[in-house]
């Protein structure tokens, strides 16, 4: 599997059957030149998830990809072609398979409605929870480790690498930290001890 980070939330995930891009928002930069995408997917409607105004560019420069979102995104699109999807759903992306995982955003604050959220599992190997703790069926070989966030204490995210206990855990959600370094530091210290952390150097394909 062919990673790419444009920042962020943002991968490019190239399978080798499939080319899927996660979250284009508006911390993330350099997705806009991606072809032959097969799927954008989107895990929630927040703004740092999907940039409203470069979505459309993207697909049209795309013709071949779907775009995959949540019941709440779905809302905000308009007439811009979509597809809606859900928890239990199971996608087939070329020749690649998406389980659709999760169903709820984390909690930012009581007084802040929770909105949907998917966590996509791709090929029952590589997990992208989106703004979520969502557990894996299984085990994963690569965690896209969710590292700063409103919604996010570092504790709960050093548990929620415990818990899943991948290969690999590759920190994303990192744009609000002005250093993000100090974060990664605590996932190599107190993560499992078989989990390998690596930072992908952005805009750069890296096999993981």
């Amino acid at each position: 599997m062919r990673i790419t980070h444009f920042g962020h939330s943002c991968l490019l995930l190239d399978t080798g059957s499939a080319r899927i891009l996660f979250d284009p928002g508006s911390f993330s930069t350099g997705f806009e030149s991606v072809r032959g995408l097969d799927a954008v997917l989107i895990t929630h409607q927040h703004f740092d998830h999907l940039d409203a105004d470069r979505i459309r560019p993207l697909l049209d420069a795309n013709p071949d990809a779907r775009l995959i979102v949540d019941a709440g995104t779905a809302e905000q699109l308009g007439e811009v072609p979509h597809e809606v999807t859900a928890p239990g759903a199971r996608l087939q992306i070329g020749g690649a398979r998406v389980d659709v995982l999760g169903g709820d955003h984390a909690v930012i604050h009581p007084d802040i409605p929770i909105v949907p959220n998917n966590a996509y599992l791709v090929d029952g190997t590589h997990l992208h929870p989106g703004d979520s703790y969502t557990p894996p069926p299984s085990p994963v070989d690569v965690l896209f480790l969710p590292t700063g966030a409103p919604w996010l204490k570092l504790s709960e995210a050093v548990d929620y690498l415990r818990a899943v206990a991948p290969r690999t855990a590759v920190p994303i959600h990192e744009a609000v930290l002005s250093r993000p370094a100090m974060h990664y530091g605590f996932f190599e210290r107190l993560g499992p001890e078989k989990t390998t952390i690596k930072v992908l150097d952005r805009e750069t394909a890296t096999e993981v």
